[in-house]
């Protein structure tokens, strides 16, 4: 092919004319990688069509104009040897871009647990290969084996739920601000819902209640200040379109200092004197008290659903540590009423994500969540165990020739994350590397296979083992490696 298209390059004024085929760079693609080939006929047609189209636009932008106006230019590296690989390199280059996994699975080294940028909580094996199962095939989401009849997705995971929060009744929909989504559209669309002032809270990608309560047709009533609420203040803004009131836990923020609000407690016995739902948004949500791990106190969905409250909303993906969800739980009466709210159709979970919540349910049922569920193994985390890791890779590096790097095991902080306990964190030890480019080496890990996260800190790459899987080590230590390793010297 290279002969044919230096033969035409001498034969023809337009240097565009020299440019192979679309079917001749296609061949040329697939002869020279397996993985191009594999990609299908159609797939790589359309690709090699896109770069020649590339390559046209870039010779017309040389020569002046579309039609060439100006002298051409020296198209030597268009149309020589390397020129031809070059176009099938691009080829194969966009092709596998095209066809790599998504998402791609990377090592979280970050120290933060519930990274919003990495996917949140990983799930248990156990839950992940449920996921898998109920995806590859088939099962009775929406059948009832005894009587051969129509069945309910609804019922798959409610019973668990229920059991563990010792409420009545429970839903899952796709999130948490689905969750709150469907509460005020179902319970409050047309009417108001009051909400203290302090706990109007955005949280990432721009979701803020206010605009939850215009989504859902209700009128948001905010009562106190930003630093106090008083069960008064709730009590005068009490009216006949009064519908919900609603506590929504400001999980990935706190107000220190001069403060007061409004117990959970104070609130259902308010919603009780005038027969107004009470519904507590907790955001992550958790069934295990976390203030034996060293961190603040943080309120519990069993909690919520004892103090009274008619429904309680939280996630599925960050503290539960299993799959996205948005979980709702409450009384009977509530709950049935979001079951036939249109909204629910729209925001209801797929099979494979109740697959995986009803294994991680099930693991806090027999008592085994903070051994079978990653976020709680991390947050018990041992300091010990995570000190022996890091330094288990820095001997697995040993000493090399020529690195402008210092490594060493020292202490830190590890951070939860993902809107859940804000500003609470736990004691770690990293592998700290001082390096004069920290965010060179940072970009060099994340181009590994697997790519590993770290993070820069005062002017030194940090990866912490508490978010690192055990099964990751060798990727850890095999990516440094290669990282670490000093360029080749350019040639003279």
């Amino acid at each position: 092919m290279t002969a044919m298209v230096r033969g035409a390059a001498a034969n023809v004024d337009d240097p565009r004319r020299a440019l192979p085929a679309v079917d001749t760079l296609a061949d040329a693609a697939a002869a020279a990688a397996p993985s191009t080939a594999d990609a299908g006929r159609g797939l790589l047609v359309a690709v090699a069509r896109e770069v020649l189209d590339g390559a046209r636009a870039r010779l017309a932008d040389a020569a002046g104009g579309p039609h060439g106006d100006a002298a051409p230019p020296d198209t030597n590296g268009l149309v020589a040897p390397s020129g031809v690989d070059d176009l099938v390199a691009e080829v194969s280059r966009r092709i596998a871009v095209i066809l790599a996994p998504r998402p791609r699975r990377v090592v979280n080294a970050t120290g933060v647990i519930l990274h919003t940028n990495l996917g949140r909580a990983p799930v248990s094996r156990e839950a992940a290969a449920a996921m898998a199962e109920a995806a590859a095939g088939y099962n009775d989401l929406e059948y009832d084996l005894a009587t051969g009849r129509r069945g309910s997705r609804h019922d798959v995971v409610a019973p668990l739920l229920a059991r563990l929060s010792g409420a009545e009744a429970a839903l899952v929909v796709n999130n948490n601000a689905g969750a709150t989504l469907l509460v005020v559209a179902a319970l409050a669309g047309g009417r108001s819902v009051i909400v203290s002032r302090g706990q109007l809270v955005e949280i990432g990608g721009g979701y803020r209640i206010p605009d939850v309560m215009a989504a859902g047709g209700a009128r948001l009533v905010e009562v106190g200040t930003t630093n106090r609420t008083r069960p008064a203040d709730y009590e005068r803004a009490i009216d006949a379109a009064t519908a919900l009131l609603l506590r929504v836990h400001t999980s990935n923020f706190r107000i220190t200092g001069f403060t007061a609000s409004v117990g959970l407690d104070d609130l259902v016995a308010l919603g009780r004197k005038h027969a107004i739902p009470v519904v507590d948004d907790l955001g992550s949500g958790s069934f295990i008290d976390v203030a034996p791990f060293g961190l603040s106190p943080e309120p519990t969905v069993q909690a919520s659903i004892a103090a009274g409250a008619d429904a309680v909303t939280f996630s599925g993906d960050k503290l539960l540590g299993g799959p996205q969800a948005g979980l709702i739980v409450g009384r009977a009466e509530v709950i049935a009423r979001l079951r036939a709210h249109p909204l629910c159709r729209a925001l209801r979970p797929d099979k494979a994500t109740l697959a995986g919540l009803a294994v991680t349910l099930q693991s806090y049922l027999r008592g085994r969540a903070t051994e079978e569920v990653p976020v709680w193994r991390m947050i018990g985390g041992d300091v010990e165990g995570l000190r022996a890791r890091a330094e288990s890779w820095l001997r697995e590096l040993g000493a090399a020739e020529g690195r402008r790097a210092t490594l060493a095991v020292r202490a830190a902080l590890s951070a939860i994350g993902g809107g859940s306990l804000p500003g609470e964190t736990l004691p770690t030890f990293v592998l700290s590397i001082d390096t004069p480019h920290p965010d060179t080496l940072a970009a060099r890990l994340r181009a590994a296979d697997p790519p590993v996260i770290a993070r820069v800190e005062d002017g030194a790459v940090l990866l912490d083992p508490r978010t690192v899987l055990p099964d990751e080590d060798e990727h850890v230590v095999a990516a440094l490696q290669q990282a670490l390793t000093p360029a080749p010297p350019s040639p003279p």
